[in-house]
């Protein structure tokens, strides 16, 4: 049976490319066969890296067949995956995030969750000497993947080990670095084409505060202005994604790549309370501007209270 390799719904350019990567490690090295997939349309910088290196888009998966081997990486959430999760014969999980539990294992099964910025990262590390089989095509998805999320190293969950991969990946394929990090991000800042609804669900994950379910956004751009100039049909289009993704808000954080800053939306007295005892911040308008925060997974989510 092949075995399918996918990260979260919403997928964004390490949750497109980390499955790319391991399905063609589990395939060309260790003789397993694998398939990429995907849980959604990927984000328009992961389009553009799929167009950058010659990859065709993984199909979407539409139904996860009862006792199909899947690894899963760039996420170990249940709620950002397939409904009968559980169901699946679970045979590996790659991810860099905060345990949530929830998952069930047919039986004992390799899982590795390091504190670094990338999935990929993680993944060249468990490859170890079999990495330098890796094809330039492999190598500039993976590339990608640690630009994107380091936020081309300005993101505080950078680390050492991604830095010095990503670098030693750059030479290898003769690219510069500050090159393709514009590319990506002038790729990820064109949202002009999507709905308001697009932009809520596009990078987002559900969490739980105290029994209130959230979908936590972020839009990373270069350019905010062109997001916080949607700023009340967005409020208001979070209401009815709230209802139909069954939480009872949606966070709207858009991070400014540039001046290293995220802006909140407060559509409401929850938002407000929120962000006040989240983030120790003064909110006196529809928004609000937090300094220095710019990673979900660091500086967002562990900081949410009530």
């Amino acid at each position: 049976m092949t075995t399918l390799v996918f990260g979260h719904k919403s997928p964004d350019t390490d949750s497109t490319g980390a499955p790319i990567v391991w399905a063609w490690y589990l395939s060309d090295v260790r003789q397993t066969p694998a398939q990429p997939v995907l849980l959604g349309t990927p984000n328009t910088e992961a389009a553009y890296m799929l167009q950058r290196w010659g990859f065709e888009q993984p199909r979407i998966l539409d139904t996860l067949e009862p006792d199909q081997k899947v690894v899963i990486v760039d996420t170990n959430n249940p709620a950002e995956l397939p409904e009968n999760i559980n169901e699946a014969d679970i045979t590996g999980i790659i991810d860099h995030h905060l345990l949530v539990g929830g998952l069930k294992t047919r039986g004992p099964i390799e899982i590795t969750v390091r504190p670094l910025a990338c999935t990929v990262t993680v993944m060249h590390q468990m490859m170890g000497d079999d990495a330098r089989k890796m094809p330039d095509a492999i190598k500039g998805v993976m590339l990608s993947c640690i630009l994107s999320d380091t936020l081309a190293f300005r993101s505080p969950t950078t680390t050492q080990a991604d830095r010095d991969l990503a670098e030693s990946l750059a030479t290898d394929l003769g690219v510069e670095i500050p090159a393709l990090a514009d590319e990506l991000l002038a790729a990820k800042s064109d949202v002009s084409a999507f709905s308001d609804a697009d932009l809520l669900r596009m990078d987002s994950k559900e969490y739980t505060v105290e029994g209130v379910k959230f979908r936590v956004s972020v839009l990373e751009t270069t350019s905010p202005a062109s997001i916080l100039s949607r700023k009340a049909s967005l409020m208001e289009t979070m209401v009815g994604v709230a209802g139909e993704d069954k939480v009872n808000q949606v966070l709207l954080f858009i991070v400014d790549i540039l001046n290293e800053e995220a802006t909140l939306l407060v559509p409401n007295d929850l938002v407000k309370d929120l962000a006040q005892k989240s983030f120790g911040v003064e909110v006196d308008s529809d928004s609000v501007v937090l300094p220095g925060v710019m990673s979900r997974k660091k500086q967002i989510i562990p900081n949410l209270k009530l």
